[in-house]
């Protein structure tokens, strides 16, 4: 078996092990919550060997009430947008980041089909969050929210959705580092 296999002896995906590489680099955390993907993103980076060092957590919160009792999303947030929108997806991250007490906060909401959307939120809309924690003091901490649009079955829309997620987490480390 070599170093990039896992104990089952397959190849991690290439993203998660940018993912693990960058966040051991830099000495980060980062713990994963997550609803539409149902744990996939956790999966993934913790098929990278080692994946220990660095991933905290992950929280599959479905449920209005799980996003509310895990993670500490406001019940007028998930009133007001539903639980498929930027609002809710920047306090799941803010949550997982802040429970785990990690660096890093990513979190996922989407509508994975093929049934649920609507004419504002169609099946394969999506919400990706990245939440990072500054040093204490900083005032540099902060959440974020992207929306997409992904076409296919509910597998892909969810396999995107993982890869969406680890992009944006390598976007925001490498702008922090920037």
């Amino acid at each position: 078996m070599t170093g990039d296999e896992d104990a089952a002896g397959s190849t991690p995906h290439p993203l998660s092990a940018r993912v693990g590489e960058t966040l051991r680099e830099r000495d980060a955390t980062v713990a994963v919550a997550e609803s539409c993907t149902g744990g996939l993103v956790g999966a993934r980076v913790t098929a990278v060997p080692g994946a220990s060092d660095y991933f905290e957590q992950g929280v599959v919160a479905y449920a209005y009430g799980a996003k509310e009792q895990r993670l500490g999303v406001n019940r007028e947030a998930l009133d007001e947008h539903g639980a498929v929108s930027a609002p809710v997806a920047r306090q799941m991250a803010r949550g997982v980041r802040d429970t785990a007490d990690a660096t890093w906060g990513v979190a996922t909401t989407g509508v994975a089909g093929p049934s649920g959307g609507t004419p504002e939120t169609p099946v394969g809309t999506v919400y990706v969050a990245v939440a990072y924690a500054a040093p204490w003091g900083s005032h540099e901490s902060f959440a974020t929210a992207t929306r997409h649009e992904f076409d296919g079955d509910r597998a892909t829309v969810r396999e995107r959705t993982v890869d969406a997620a680890l992009d944006a987490l390598l976007d925001a480390i490498a702008d922090v580092g920037d």
